[in-house]
Order: C-alpha cells, then structure tokens, then sequence
C-alpha cells in the first residue's frame, strides 16, 4: 500500500507501524523544513498514487491543501494530532499563534502513532494486527523514553532550566518537562522575517537577566541570527538540536527516538 508522510518525523512512524505492508514517501526529508517548503511535481505523484496521506496538521503543512488539490489525490486524509490539544503563543508581532510542534512531547507521540494504526487497519484490515502490534511495541518505547527524559531533566537546576533556540518549537517540551522557553525570531514559524533590532536586544536582555548558560541552534534553520544573539550576550552557543525533522541517515538524529535522546543529552550537558 503506497502511503505519504508529510514530513521526516511523521514518516519514521509510519515507517516502522506500516512495516513491510507499506511503502512510505515522505515529502519533506530528513534536514528539510516544512514551514518553508516549496512542493515538487514528484510530490503531486506521489499524492495521486498515496491510499492514504498522513498529516500533522495545526497549520504545520501550509502548502499541502493546495498541492493535495492540484494532485487530483483520492487518497484518505489522516490529520494524526486530531485528538491533541493545541496550545497558542503570541508572537513577538503581537498576533496570536497555534503551536504545530507537537511531538516533542512524547504523551503527544503515542497519540500520533496510534492515529497511524487506527488509519492503516481501517484501510488494511486483513493487517490490523500487524499495525496495531507494532504500534503497541514502540508506544512501550515512547513510555521508557518518557520516563528517561524526566530522569534527565531532574539533574538540571530549576533556575537553568531555559531554553533558547532559533525559532519557538519546544512549547510542548517545556509544558512536559518545566522549562521556560524564548526564541530568537519570536515565532512558532521559521518563515518569519528577521526580527526588528529592538526585538533582539530584548531577548539579549531577557537571556542576561535570566543568566541563561547557552542558546541552541536547529538543523532546519540558518544559524546566524541565533549566532549573533549568543554572541552579543556572551553565553555558549550548542549546535545543533534536531527540531522540526530528523537528521540524515547515519546521524544522531536519524530515528524520532535517537533525536529526542540526542537533544535532551545536549540540553542537559549544556545547562546543568
């Protein structure tokens, strides 16, 4: 059964839920970032020939209702944060913003895998079993990682426990796992424009007042912005979390369960 995943993280997932009863084509990559991503004729095909797409959803793919129309897709639209609840930000223009960034939580992931198996054996019922299994085997995972993220977090001090990276993607994270949270760009989108002058000095100010140790750098997004802030505030910059997708095949970050490891080791190395 020929399926999408819209980006790298969703399409690990399916990945491992669908197993050899699917073949997954995930349409923003490993590195890529869907807040900026621009579709491709091969996006539309894949769409056409997909029985089914999954999605994030909460404005994350701005681009897909468009793409999904000009595809002529009859594929089945699975929305996999349907039962999450949202939670909103304002931004530093002022303007109130749906957070997308739900699975760095990973409460929100199991919900999200179970929305892919409840999807793939309605469409697929001869394999339920198989779906529902292997879905039932890595939520088990995602408890453990839970609760090693918990043990992690408990070493930083309350005081350092902030958070400060590129552009706002760790909400969820930080309602999880108590941490404050700033970003450089003030958005929960990287399609922001560079922010005004003013609006970098008062998150310099706010990461001195705060005697934040670091800033972090992402993989989806150009450093230099967040460089500039560090610089200008003299803490340490840490490069780089992986966010909003996975890294490269081989790397640290190549796996949802190797990229979330991999960021809380580099959060709590860097503030403890």
């Amino acid at each position: 059964m020929s399926v999408v995943a819209t980006y790298s993280i969703l399409g690990d997932w399916v990945r491992i839920v669908g197993g050899e009863h699917v073949t997954v084509t995930t349409l923003v990559g490993p590195g890529g970032d869907a807040h900026t991503y621009e579709p491709t004729p091969r996006d539309s095909v894949a769409l056409h020939r997909a029985a089914l797409v999954f999605e994030n959803g909460i404005g994350f793919e701005a681009w897909l209702e468009k793409l999904f129309v000009a595809s002529r897709s009859a594929a089945i639209r699975v929305v996999v944060t349907r039962k999450i609840t949202s939670r909103n930000l304002i931004s530093s223009s002022g303007q109130e913003e749906i957070d997308p960034h739900v699975w760095h939580c990973p409460r929100n992931a199991e919900a999200m895998v179970r929305e892919i198996a409840d999807a793939l054996a309605a469409r697929d019922p001869v394999h339920a079993a198989d779906y529902l299994g292997r879905a039932d085997d890595y939520i088990r995972k995602l408890n453990t990682l839970d609760a090693w993220i918990g043990e992690q977090i408990a070493t930083i001090p309350e005081s350092r426990r902030h958070l400060v990276t590129t552009h706002d993607t760790f909400g969820y994270f930080s309602d999880r796992y108590g941490f404050e949270v700033s970003s450089v760009m003030g958005s929960v989108s990287s399609e922001s424009t560079d922010p005004a002058a003013s609006d970098l000095a008062e998150v310099i100010d706010r990461i001195r007042a705060a005697q934040v140790p670091a800033v972090f750098t992402e993989n989806i997004i150009n450093p230099r912005l967040t460089e500039q802030v560090a610089r200008e505030a003299s803490v340490s910059i840490v490069p780089s979390l992986y966010t909003d997708a996975l890294g490269p095949p081989g790397s640290k970050g190549a796996t949802y369960l190797e990229l979330m490891r991999f960021n809380v080791r580099t959060m709590t190395e860097a503030l403890r």
